[in-house]
This record gives C-alpha cells, structure tokens and sequence, in this order.
C-alpha cells in the first residue's frame, strides 16, 4: 500500500516536472493554461487516489 503511493507521488512529480519544463521553454499564455487545467486535474486525480481506503 505505501509503494502505491509512493510510486503515485513520484509519476505525479514527473509529469509536473514535464509540464514545468515545457511551461518555461515555450512561454505561451495559452500554452500555460492548457498546462494549469491539467496539472489541476492531475492534483484531483492524485487527491482521489491517495484518499481512497482498501478493504
């Protein structure tokens, strides 16, 4: 259960890193928000995963 999540923070952690990265290469306003609603979902998704509780 906690190499779960920990391999859920790390893939989160390189996916916003990707994302950084991009965000600072390419500096685009539309670019940037596209970014920001996935990262928000993303941060939902790792939110919802890291709650959940297993029988």
């Amino acid at each position: 259960m906690m190499i779960q999540r920990l391999v859920t923070i790390f893939g989160f952690l390189c996916v916003a890193g990707y994302l950084g990265i991009l965000v600072f290469e390419v500096p685009r306003l539309d670019l940037a928000l596209v970014i920001g609603v996935t990262l928000a979902l993303a941060i939902w998704d790792l939110f919802r995963l890291l709650g959940e509780t297993r029988d």
